[in-house]
């Protein structure tokens, strides 16, 4: 899995990577990546992110073969931001969010489950049961 953080910072020194990456950003939109955590169980995996300041018919949850994707996008409330202010200090996140998370293909992909609760949103995935077998070896005689 890989992971973009998006970190504004003035260096005088660039080498090729920093100068690939800044290529790719300055071409696109503004698209961010929330912080998650990933959790196992013996039957379940959990992922779990914050999200504040957006509904729940705005978050959108896809998986496509193993590829969990989860976007949405946060907009300034506009009862806040419209006044005429001095902004002091901006370190909220006002864009669109998407994260991909591949994720291992033993899971019941059929019995996935999200819920939010306090602005947390916690998707649930089983994971598929395989039976143990115990074979014996027969002895082949000629």
């Amino acid at each position: 899995m890989f992971k973009l953080f998006w970190v504004w910072e003035e260096q005088n020194e660039t080498n090729e990577l920093d100068i690939e990456i800044n290529k790719t950003i300055e071409n696109s939109e503004d698209i961010w990546q929330i912080a998650l955590d990933i959790l196992e169980t013996d039957y379940d995996i959990f992922i779990v992110a914050p999200i504040a300041w957006v509904d729940l018919s705005d978050i959108n949850i896809t998986l496509n073969k193993s590829v969990l994707t989860i976007e949405w996008e946060r907009e300034k409330p506009t009862s806040i931001y419209n006044r005429d202010f001095i902004l002091r200090n901006s370190e909220c996140f006002w864009w669109k969010f998407i994260r991909n998370i591949i994720l291992p293909e033993n899971l019941d992909f059929d019995k996935i489950k999200a819920t939010m609760d306090n602005n947390l949103l916690v998707i649930t995935i089983p994971k598929l049961k395989f039976n143990n077998y115990n074979i014996k070896i027969n002895r082949v005689e000629w």
